[in-house]
């Protein structure tokens, strides 16, 4: 039987889809279920994804990104070292950062403190959080509204600083590809996301997908990427999953955590800005590329974003999974390393 609220989850969520594609407002279907979602779950309303729905689309991405992958990719690597540098330099500046900001200032317990300052995938962050005793509703929240803050004033700087067009298509339509190549696609993503599900891989509904179609593009058997209608869909889906998190938040969550989340904001991106203006400086890549690649959202997220203003994907996420790789692999240990006086 189909759980009523997650109908009701999307009807929301198309409607305002559908109110932005009417008005005109640039990215209709991030922006629209984002702002419906949000509005719906912080008056109350019970929404509610089904998992696996939202998983599968995430695998669009990966999809996505992996179509564009080919030998020169690698190629190219050794070009990437000093923006890539930039990256555990950034992290580990945005860590410190965070736990001073979030223990001594506003006194939350350390392991709370610690893994709402990483800038890492929001669901390691949780369960490392809660192995270690945090608040996880906390981090949820935290890591929610970090990424909501990037999704929502990074259009808005790209857009009023360097005229990026949000307006145009995110690719070809579906009617312009070939059936063939959409099928390859899906079952790409398909066999990608449940291969690397099976090995316990992190992030398995993008990076497996991501890597089984690099080696199909490699190989020429993957041409295109997917169709705009895709990439519109996986928009619909992050929005929502990120507007979901505000489900059941109190006005006590509001006035602590949500602040909390917009102050630490504010930190990542005065950081932010220093890391890229001294990236843009030594290794002179592209500027919208370089804001991509360095600004510390959600993986999904920014992917999403690099797919609208047609940005260099391979350069964007050979840095985001960096950062992954970086804070998922080195947080617990660090965690243990962090002197007394900082965790008292």
């Amino acid at each position: 039987m189909i759980n009523i609220n997650i109908l009701k989850t999307h009807l929301i969520c198309i409607t305002g889809a559908v109110l932005f594609l009417g008005l005109g407002l640039p990215l209709p279907w991030l922006f629209g279920p984002l702002f419906a979602s949000l509005t719906a779950a912080v008056v109350g309303v019970q929404l509610k994804t089904w998992k696996p729905l939202n998983d599968g689309m995430r695998t669009i991405l990966g999809v996505a990104i992996g179509a564009t992958i080919t030998s020169s990719f690698f190629l190219s690597l050794p070009s990437l070292v000093p923006t890539l540098i930039m990256v555990p330099l950034l992290t580990i500046g945005i860590g410190i950062c965070g736990v001073l900001y979030f223990k001594k200032l506003l006194n939350y317990d350390f392991p709370t403190a610690y893994y709402a300052s990483m800038p890492g995938g929001l669901q390691d962050m949780i369960l490392f959080g809660e192995e270690a005793g945090a608040n996880v509703r906390a981090i949820s929240l935290i890591h929610a509204t970090r990424v909501l803050i990037i999704v929502i004033t990074l259009p808005l700087i790209l857009t009023q600083l360097w005229d990026v067009n949000l307006m145009e298509a995110p690719g070809a339509m579906a009617r312009e590809a070939g059936a063939s190549q959409i099928i390859i696609l899906a079952f790409c993503g398909l066999l990608g996301w449940q291969a690397a599900k099976r090995v316990g891989m992190f992030g398995a509904s993008i990076l497996g997908p991501l890597i089984l179609t690099g080696i199909a593009s490699m190989l020429g058997i993957v041409t295109m990427r997917p169709p705009a209608e895709a990439i519109w869909g996986a928009q619909y889906f992050i929005a929502m999953g990120i507007g979901v998190k505000y489900v059941g938040i109190t006005v006590d969550e509001i006035r602590r955590d949500i602040l909390a989340g917009l102050g630490f904001s504010l930190f990542l991106f005065a950081l932010t800005a220093l890391t890229i203006e001294i990236a843009l400086i030594f290794s002179h890549t592209p500027v919208i590329e370089t804001i991509l690649a360095l600004t510390p959202g959600g993986q999904a997220e920014l992917v999403v974003l690099a797919l609208i203003v047609g940005a260099d994907m391979t350069f964007v996420v050979a840095h985001h999974l960096l950062r992954i790789f970086f804070v998922i692999l080195g947080a617990p240990v660090v965690a243990m390393l962090i002197p007394a006086w900082i965790r008292d």
